[in-house]
């Protein structure tokens, strides 16, 4: 499943490519993935054809596109973005699910094998014409919806645009930690006022989004934390280590293009990700702790089941809790 990171280099690659063009055609090739969209393929493709990508948001790992049809309010640069009538009210949502790609695309090349929904764009030079939706497992998706403002009035996630409105689909779900109106300490008061442990509070995305397993594990192992760590007693020093852990992993798995463990995943140009190279403890049982080794410690990544996953950690840099929630 892709995580933050992944969809992050998919949405800069869509905002490079698509924003500020037009939709002149869509076919959905198989309806199966648009069956989020309930009113059907005809709605689906009205409510498409003619607008205008105004921008490229994310959320955590949800991602949408605004949209407005050509020679409304809502295309003109000039127009002020607290006017709610001059702000888009409906985007394109896109759900990876397990092997989702958006892929641009020139008129010209063959269409994949696994392609579900092809979206023609108004022709720029240099650019590709088609964004095309590629799904094998078809547990992903795309789907019309409608937007709504922002709770706190900031932008509803990372855009190229502050455009104050979200996914309705997205609006329940906090901030992460890469958006710029994240708020350290309301992920602290809402950390602190949960009685659980702490990787299940980094995956909860009604306290901080876009957190993975993955990604959990990496920045606990950084921040020298345990998953089980009580969230009631963790102090404010502990948690601003932790908090800057995550950033650093996601930062550094966006340099890299993201984490592919499969070969499913790609970006927007059909690249996978390489960060999964760098990993320092997810999938390392047995293996040496890096950081224990390089001041002569033997200590060897260990594997425990979590909610039925797996959780990865140093027992010598990562110490057991002894009052720990699991």
């Amino acid at each position: 499943m892709p995580e933050l990171p992944e969809v992050e280099v998919v949405r800069r690659g869509l905002a490079r490519w698509v924003r500020g063009r037009t939709i002149t055609g869509v076919d959905v090739v198989d309806p199966r993935s648009i069956r989020r969209h309930t009113l059907g393929t005809e709605d689906f493709i009205g409510n498409l054809e003619q607008a205008t990508v105004m921008d490229v948001v994310r959320r955590g790992k949800f991602l949408w596109m605004p949209l407005a049809m050509s020679g409304s309010p809502e295309t003109d640069p000039g127009i002020s973005p607290d006017l709610r009538d001059g702000l888009p009210k409906v985007a394109l949502m896109a759900h990876l699910g397990m092997s989702g790609q958006l892929l641009m695309q020139d008129p010209e090349v063959p269409d994949e094998k696994h392609l579900k929904v092809r979206i023609r764009l108004s022709p720029v030079d240099g650019m590709p014409e088609q964004l095309r939706f590629v799904d094998q497992r078809i547990f992903g998706g795309l789907f019309v919806t409608s937007l709504v403002r922002t709770a706190d009035g900031g932008p509803g996630g990372l855009g190229e645009t502050p455009l104050p409105e979200i996914a309705e689909e997205a609006s329940h779900i906090a901030r992460d930690p890469l958006d710029p109106y994240f708020s350290f300490d309301a992920f602290y008061r809402k950390v602190r006022g949960r009685k659980t442990g702490l990787k299940r509070a980094l995956l909860d995305q009604s306290i901080i989004s876009g957190i993975g397993n993955i990604y959990a594990d990496e920045a606990l192992w950084r921040a020298r934390l345990h998953y089980a760590r009580a969230t009631d007693t963790l102090r404010r020093a502990d948690a601003e280590r932790l908090v800057e852990a995550v950033k650093d992993v996601m930062n550094a798995a966006l340099a890299a293009g993201g984490t592919s463990f499969d070969s499913l995943y790609v970006n927007v140009n059909g690249d996978s990700g390489y960060f999964a190279r760098s990993l320092n403890a997810y999938g390392r049982a047995g293996e040496l702790c890096g950081r224990c080794e390089a001041i002569g410690l033997r200590s060897t990544i260990k594997r425990e089941q979590f909610m039925n996953r797996s959780s990865y950690t140093c027992p010598v840099c990562q110490a057991r809790p002894r009052n720990g929630r699991w």
